[in-house]
C-alpha cells in the first residue's frame, strides 16, 4: 500500500459486483485497503486490477477469520464494509433452515467478526458499515435467506450504534434494492425456469417493481459507502440508508 494511505479501509466481500466498486471508491478517497474473501484466486485478480490492494484470504463465517483479520491491519481503521454474500436457497416454504442459519452466520456473525477484529484499531470518527438489502424490509415468499438474514442485521447494526457512539463510532447499513449483479441474472434465471418464461421477461417485471423502473447499480451503493466518509455522517449512525431505486411501499 502506499505509505501516504495512513488509514485503511477493510472490506469483506471484496470481489464481488459490490465489493469491487466499494474498493474502487475508497482507494480513490485515499484509503488503504484491505480486501477480504475465501478465494485466493479472485482475490489475486483484484490486487491486480488495484496493485495497492493487501489481500486477506479469510472466511468470515467462521471464528477463524478473527485472527486472519487482525494480522493484516497494520494502522489505523477508518472503515470496514461488511458485504459478503449469501446462497440463494429458495423461499421461505422449501429453502433448507440450515441454509437459513448459514446466511445470519454470514452477515451477522461475520460482521461480528470482523468489527472484533479490528476493534483496537479503530478511531474516533470510524464507520461500521454493512451492506444489508431491500428483502430485510420489504419480505416476500421466495427469498427467505436474504430476508431473514438482512433483518437480523439491521438490529446488528443499530446495537453496534449503541455500543460503539461513546468512542465517537458510529454504524451503518446500506440497503440496495435489486441490484444489476451477475447474482441478480442467476435469481432471474431461476425464477425464469419455474415460470416457463424467459430472463428478460422476469428481468421486466422485478424493473417494473421500482418506481424508477431500475435496478440500484453496484457504482450506487459505493457511491453510499464514500458518502458515510463524510464527519456530517455521524448523525446518521444506527439508521439504514435504503438504495432501493423506489421500490418500498411502506413507510417507516
Amino acid at each position: 500500500m502506499d505509505a501516504k494511505q495512513t488509514e485503511l479501509a477493510v472490506v469483506v466481500g471484496a470481489t464481488g459486483d459490490f465489493g469491487q466498486a466499494i474498493v474502487g471508491r475508497l482507494l480513490q478517497a485515499g484509503l488503504g485497503v484491505v480486501a477480504v474473501a475465501r478465494s485466493a484466486g479472485s482475490l489475486d485478480a483484484l490486487c491486480s486490477a488495484h496493485p495497492g490492494v493487501c489481500a486477506c484470504v479469510a472466511d468470515i463465517g467462521d471464528d477463524s477469520a478473527i485472527a486472519a483479520l487482525a494480522a493484516s491491519v497494520d494502522r489505523p481503521v477508518r472503515a470496514v464494509v461488511h458485504g459478503p454474500g449469501v446462497a440463494v436457497a429458495g423461499g421461505i416454504l422449501n429453502a433448507p433452515t440450515a441454509a437459513l442459519v448459514d446466511a445470519v452466520n454470514i452477515k451477522v456473525g461475520g460482521l461480528l467478526r470482523l468489527v472484533r477484529a479490528v476493534d483496537g484499531r479503530l478511531l474516533t470518527g470510524s464507520r461500521l458499515i454493512a451492506i444489508g438489502g431491500h428483502y430485510g424490509f420489504e419480505p416476500t415468499a421466495y427469498a427467505a435467506s436474504a430476508g431473514i438474514a438482512n433483518a437480523a442485521l439491521v438490529n446488528a447494526v443499530r446495537q453496534l450504534s449503541l455500543a460503539y457512539g461513546e468512542r465517537g463510532i458510529t454504524a451503518h447499513l446500506i440497503a440496495p434494492g435489486p441490484a444489476d449483479t451477475a447474482r441478480l441474472h442467476r435469481v432471474a434465471a431461476d425464477r425464469a425456469a419455474l415460470r416457463g418464461v424467459t430472463v428478460e421477461a422476469v428481468l421486466d417485471d422485478m424493473r417494473a417493481e421500482s418506481s424508477l423502473r431500475a435496478f440500484t447499480t453496484p457504482a450506487q451503493v459505493a457511491w453510499a459507502v464514500s458518502t458515510l466518509l463524510a464527519p456530517e455522517a455521524d448523525a446518521m449512525t444506527g439508521s439504514t440508508l435504503m438504495l432501493d431505486s423506489g421500490r418500498r411501499r411502506g413507510l417507516p
